[in-house]
């Protein structure tokens, strides 16, 4: 089973990326890097590259980014760099993200980086999360003199890029060496610890640290009001990802990842969560899997060659279509904490396509509509404040600080990004507000004031 997940993309040979990295124009205005949502220096680190100057590449690439070999592979290019290239409007563009991959599998494999770890006498940070948002703050912080000490619930780093993207896009042995490079800055790791229940915001502040990070992300799943969507054959995308992943693992047995070979699937939703559902779910074995999106092909929010893949690996979609209601043969109504076993399986639900009902047979129900933030944190802190929907609120100057001063915020949880690179984009302005905040402290607490 497991060979089905190989890596979809191939990497480029070294002859190829050099041949590839020669074709850049090297402009003198980069539409590429003004599509880059982290701005990275793009032309200059093609340019070294082209010339076989993988170190300097590399050193090029980590002044803006901490996951070069995660965004090489799972970066929206096509709206992004690649979409912004000069050659692009001739259908020729750089395969910018595929050159970045090649070099930072390169640089990790032949172990060419080793960065120099400054003394870390600026301050102390505690960061809770180790996704995109969590991780980029750590990186950055590192490099720039501050002791960080991640904070993370679950047994493993990673966050949605260890248990929310398929092994088919992204291996998770690269967002293991990924995380190594950070750990190697210096960042200290505690896994299995949840703020909000092992140590509070407060108990932070306790142990010394000058200031507190929230790259929580959302992982509280939204549902959709539907007559049946209480079944227990209706899961979460995000829930069913995870499993998948526990089973590579080999920590969880196959028939507890449950859709399996025969299976007639329907998706809800159509963002890069609900494709990777899909395209997951025909490599556990599903015999049909069907995306229904209450919208066109042009407005959904996957990419669209995620989109056009999944088409080639026969997942089916409908569009300007709504599920109506969902049947089980029985337990209808039942508590979705129950097993999810050949007992609780669907017996169909109804499609409204333009006005047109449509019943269909299904087994299953992957529901990908989007998150929101836990309460877990809030609840347990004073003086954090949120919006209606209980997205964490924040400030300008310094950018991200929340309500509660000296504790910040990132990423997802804040409403802001929408991608990984996005929440490493805002993360990177956060690790900004963070410096310059605690500076200030300092700089206050060294004046010696007349009482």
């Amino acid at each position: 089973m497991n060979h089905l997940f190989k890596e979809v993309s191939e990497n480029y040979t070294l002859p190829e990326a050099i041949r590839e990295a020669q074709r850049c124009l090297h402009c003198k205005v980069p539409g590429c890097k003004k599509g880059c949502p982290i701005s990275n220096d793009i032309p200059d680190w093609i340019s070294e590259l082209a010339k076989g100057n993988f170190g300097n590449a590399m050193k090029i690439i980590n002044s803006r980014s901490n996951l070069p070999a995660v965004c090489g592979r799972v970066c929206g290019h096509e709206r992004q760099c690649e979409g912004n290239c000069v050659l692009a409007k001739k259908g020729r563009h750089i395969n910018i993200g595929k050159l970045e991959r090649f070099v930072a599998d390169f640089d990790g494999e032949a172990g060419l980086t080793h960065e120099a770890i400054p003394e870390k006498s600026r301050g102390a940070v505690a960061v809770i999360g180790s996704g995109p948002a969590g991780l980029t703050i750590a990186g950055d912080l590192a490099r720039q003199g501050f002791r960080v000490e991640i904070f993370e619930m679950q047994p493993e780093p990673g966050g949605v890029l260890m248990f929310g993207i398929p092994e088919y896009r992204l291996p998770k042995e690269v967002v293991r060496r990924e995380i190594k490079k950070i750990e190697n800055l210096g960042v200290l790791f505690h896994l299995d610890t949840t703020i909000g229940r092992t140590f509070t915001i407060d108990d932070l502040f306790a142990r010394g640290f000058d200031a507190i990070f929230m790259g929580t992300g959302t992982g509280r799943p939204k549902t959709l009001p539907i007559p049946g969507i209480n079944h227990p054959g209706v899961r979460q995308a995000i829930w069913f990802l995870r499993r998948v992943s526990l089973y590579q693992s080999g920590c969880i047995d196959q028939k507890e990842v449950v859709i399996g070979r025969g299976d007639r699937i329907a998706v809800i939703g159509c963002g890069n969560t609900a494709i990777d559902a899909a395209r997951t779910a025909l490599r556990m074995g599903a015999a049909e899997v069907t995306v229904i999106y209450h919208r066109t092909v042009n407005e959904m929010s996957a990419l669209r060659a995620e989109y056009d893949d999944a088409v080639a690996e026969g997942v089916k979609f409908m569009w300007k279509s709504s599920v109506k209601e969902i049947r089980g043969a029985e337990n209808d109504g039942a508590p979705t904490d129950m097993p999810w076993d050949a007992g609780n399986r669907l017996s169909g639900i109804t499609v409204d396509t333009e006005g047109t009902l449509t019943d269909m047979a299904v087994d299953r129900v992957i529901l990908a509509v989007g998150s929101a933030p836990a309460s877990r944190i809030v609840d347990s802190t004073d003086g954090i404040n949120v919006d209606s929907k209980g997205y964490v609120l924040t400030r300008d100057v310094p950018y991200g600080m929340t309500s509660r001063r000296g504790v910040f915020a990132g990423g997802d949880v804040t409403n802001r990004p929408a991608t990984v690179v996005h929440a490493m984009q805002d993360a990177k302005r956060v690790a900004e507000g963070i410096v310059r905040y605690i500076d200030a402290v300092k700089l206050m607490e060294s004046i010696d004031l007349p009482s």
